[in-house]
């Protein structure tokens, strides 16, 4: 069962028009979210980065869409899915049908897609830079758009290659981020990590781990450009994003990295995401 606009209808019963802007613009916006034994992880931060992100793609932001409206939405919709402890919920917002590049209107429809979050930290995790295409960097670039072109492309060029996951990189060759995280290196005591100037997605995970990693004086972080070449000569990297929480990263190229670090920060997750509100 899924959620459209309030209602609870079967995933074979959905009917999205071929005019669904999404469909044919990309004109869309999305919000991956774990629920966790009836609970949404860090809902406040999810909900916000939506309100500013439909904000800024001047989406009309429905009376009705407060934190606690959105919040018995997505449970409504976990609570009739099987049995699981834990579920990884996508909050879709599209612009209502109608128009070419200029929509008729700005009001949104949305739509809550639930699976269960299967997901298990993995012991072995190699990536390697994407180069054929790039992301580029800017503002919009920070928005979790339904135009994922180039994280499809890398993701294929992974599994062709064997790998976990691939680095994107933007026009400046900066690192931005990995397909589906944001991305953190460690060398000494200072924690590196791409600014949202380079293109990389505004996680919400990756504002927690900031903060975490901000609080402890034994460390110094950056929100910086990030060669590439800069990965390969760190001791430790990880990537981050809501499902996954903290996922080390083990092998890059011929690097192999150790993941004391990573564990530490994973653990101090689980811990924000048990006390979190």
């Amino acid at each position: 069962m899924v959620n459209f606009n309030g209602d609870l209808i079967s995933e074979k019963k959905v009917q999205l028009s071929s005019e669904n802007r999404g469909f044919k613009y990309g004109d869309a916006i999305f919000e991956t979210i774990k629920v966790h034994h009836h609970k949404i992880i860090f809902w406040e931060d999810h909900y916000f980065r939506l309100m500013a992100s439909m904000r800024m793609l001047r989406m009309k932001i429905p009376m009705q869409f407060t934190l606690e409206f959105l919040e018995q939405e997505i449970l409504k919709t976990v609570a009739v899915q099987n049995a699981s402890p834990s579920f990884r919920v996508r909050l879709n917002v599209f612009r209502k049908d109608g128009g070419l590049y200029t929509p008729k209107t700005n009001k949104i429809d949305y739509l809550i897609d639930v699976k269960a979050n299967t997901y298990q930290t993995k012991e072995s995790y190699s990536v390697d830079v994407y180069k054929d295409f790039y992301s580029y960097s800017g503002l919009l670039s920070t928005i979790k758009t339904n135009n994922r072109m180039i994280n499809t492309l890398a993701s294929i060029y992974a599994q062709e290659n064997d790998l976990d996951n691939c680095v994107l990189i933007n026009e400046k060759k900066g690192v931005v981020e990995v397909t589906n995280a944001n991305i953190f290196i460690l060398k000494g005591s200072v924690v590196k990590t791409p600014a949202l100037t380079e293109g990389c997605i505004k996680g919400v995970v990756r504002k927690k781990v900031i903060e975490m990693i901000a609080k402890n004086p034994a460390y110094t972080l950056e929100e910086t450009t990030i060669s590439p070449f800069e990965i390969q000569k760190a001791d430790e990297v990880f990537v981050t994003n809501a499902i996954m929480g903290v996922q080390p990263i083990t092998n890059y190229k011929k690097k192999t990295f150790k993941s004391d670090f990573s564990k530490k920060i994973s653990k101090s997750l689980q811990v924000l995401e048990v006390t979190s509100v």
